[in-house]
């Protein structure tokens, strides 16, 4: 990565969440001269009065822009807007814009490993990190970033010796000059996020950025099933390897139910905790990096067949009267939906909707084929109703989560599978996935009478 030099630099940091804070820290630790400013007050804490003592000076974001001017850098928040006021004024003035990342990865020295993709993501980083911590030949191993712990957060106690595993949304990846990862992977590109990136082009730009830097002894891993899979490849300038369920030539593939690697079979898919077709992918792209890492393959068994998913995500809850209970909350855009719903050969009660972006939700009706039942809630309640008539499934509306979950209870059978999959953000009624999936756990452990 480009070179960044913080210490005796003036630099302004915008947004005062976790990355922020995170952030602000590690500045110090490098010796710049920070100020942070938030759209609110700033509370009072023991991390606000420490880096108070430290010289960092707080102020709200309407004191910011002539500030910005006169910084070296800008430091934001990834989910704030490249319109904002005081990114455009420092963008304007050639004043470097980054994100988090690029402040923690101006000193690391180790291996990179980075993931990203607008869908497995999390799973995928989650998969290759527990593989590569499993497996003592692989030294320590870190992981960071998207996943929730900020990189500035880690990055101090690592060494030459040590590996560090990000996660990297496009917020994330937008920020961070001349990225260059020993390994990376992009495990799919959907469109997603374009009230952010504004087009499909800027948001493939987006992730293309872990690849355009790499060097010739570096690698990166791509879906073999994906579109855009070739004009990615032709960009880079490191080894490129691909995962592919279907292509028997793929460097990780399906061959007869086995997980091969190289043109080694690891396992069978079955003895895979995981389910369905999306997390065959995130197991391929997990185990083609580790593969690459050199990580072992009684690591890779011993997580694949215990790793029991990421919370949200396709996350198995329980069993109960012979009907299986998913909690796929993160599902906030068609495809995460479509592969959702490809996991299951039972008969499913499907409860969609949320956040309406326009989205042509008619795109489901050919995945709703094991589908019995399609409960709807949120601001996207019409679309999906036309959607299960457009399916022929019988469809019940309801007003959020928790009133779905009951009636989901209520109606579901021995065999078949109750699945919250929206197919749409949570901000029309939760303040994010995470808590419209955890709404919907507590009510269906209430409607069960299950206690925690």
């Amino acid at each position: 990565m480009t070179a960044l030099e913080f210490n005796g630099k003036k630099v302004l940091v915008l947004g005062w969440a976790k990355s922020g804070r995170a952030a602000a820290k590690r500045l110090v630790e490098l010796g710049a001269d920070v100020t942070v400013a938030n759209r609110d007050t700033i509370k009072e804490d023991v991390d606000v009065s420490e880096l108070k003592q430290a010289g960092v000076t707080f102020i709200e974001n309407d004191g910011a822009a002539a500030l910005a001017a006169d910084s070296d850098y800008l430091v934001k928040n990834p989910g704030i807007f490249y319109n904002h006021p005081i990114v455009e004024k420092a963008e304007s003035l050639g004043i470097p814009v980054l994100t988090e990342v690029a402040v923690a990865l101006s000193t690391f020295t180790g291996r990179l490993i980075v993931v990203t993709g607008s869908n497995g993501k999390t799973t995928t980083t989650s998969l290759l990190g527990a593989m590569l911590q499993h497996d003592p030949s692989q030294g320590k191993v870190v992981i960071a970033g998207n996943i929730g712990t900020p990189v500035c957060q880690v990055v101090g106690d690592l060494t030459e010796k040590d590996t560090l595993v990000l996660e990297l949304s496009t917020f994330q990846l937008v920020g961070i000059p001349e990225l260059q990862a020993d390994i990376a992977v992009i495990t799919n590109v959907f469109a997603n996020h374009l009230d952010f990136h504004l087009n499909r082009d800027n948001y493939l730009a987006a992730k293309e950025r872990v690849a355009i830097h790499q060097r010739p002894d570096q690698t990166l891993i791509l879906n073999g099933t994906g579109k855009d899979t070739p004009a990615i490849s032709a960009l880079a300038k490191s080894k490129v390897l691909e995962f592919n369920p279907d292509d028997q030539q793929a460097f990780a593939h399906e061959s007869k139910g086995d997980l091969v690697l190289n043109g080694k079979v690891l396992m069978p898919f079955l003895d895979v905790k995981l389910v369905g077709r999306p997390n065959l992918e995130n197991a391929l792209a997990a185990t083609a990096a580790a593969t690459v890492a050199g990580c072992s393959m009684a690591a890779m068994r011993a997580v694949l067949t215990t790793f029991a998913g990421v919370k949200h995500r396709l996350e198995f809850l329980f069993k109960e009267n012979d009907v299986l209970y998913y909690n796929d909350s993160k599902a906030t855009d068609i495809e995460a939906t479509q592969a959702a719903l490809s996991a299951f050969e039972k008969p499913t009660i499907l409860l969609a909707g949320g956040l309406d972006r326009g989205d042509d939700l008619s795109r489901l009706v050919p995945d709703l084929k094991n589908v019995i039942q399609v409960i709807a809630f949120g601001q996207t309640k019409d679309k999906v109703v036309q959607l299960a008539k457009e399916a022929k499934v019988p469809v019940e509306l309801v007003e959020n989560v928790e009133e779905a979950a009951p009636l989901a209870v209520q109606i579901a059978q021995p065999g078949q599978v109750v699945l919250l999959s929206p197919a749409a953000a949570s901000w029309d009624q939760y303040p994010n996935f995470e808590i419209r999936g955890d709404k919907y756990v507590a009510a269906l452990k209430k409607a069960l009478g299950k206690k925690d």
